[in-house]
């Protein structure tokens, strides 16, 4: 069983940064994972943010965080990391770890079979 544990979430200000980590434990190797963070708007459903595979799995982000965000790996914590730049209000949102074993990077909500209890990132003035 893979448990997701994510950490990093706050109250910022607009054009803060602030960097998300997800920590993987389970039975396996954390490079076989892939691993996803999805964010919910309040009174939304749950969107796509970015997602990391190791190796030529490849990276894969939303559009609408391209350029502002960048997903990252650090094997030796079994963690992936989300930083995220230039925060403005519409990132405001519970923010969640996703994770599968193998495959490549992927947006699909269904691709995933293990799940964070999600953290808060809340951005205002």
């Amino acid at each position: 069983q893979v448990q997701l544990i994510e950490s990093g979430g706050g109250v910022v200000q607009p054009g803060d940064s602030l960097t998300l980590s997800c920590e993987v434990t389970s039975g396996g190797t954390f490079k076989d994972y892939t691993v996803a963070w999805f964010r919910q708007h309040p009174g939304k459903e749950r969107e796509f943010v970015a997602a990391s595979a190791w190796g030529l799995g490849g990276t894969e982000y939303a559009n609408s965080v391209k350029g502002r965000f960048a997903i990252s790996r650090e094997d030796a914590k079994n963690a992936v990391l989300l930083q995220m730049n230039a925060l403005t209000p519409t990132d405001t949102a519970v923010y969640y770890c996703a994770a599968r074993k193998w495959g490549v990077a992927g947006s699909f909500e269904g691709m995933y079979d293990d799940w964070g209890q999600g953290t808060q990132v809340t951005v205002s003035s």
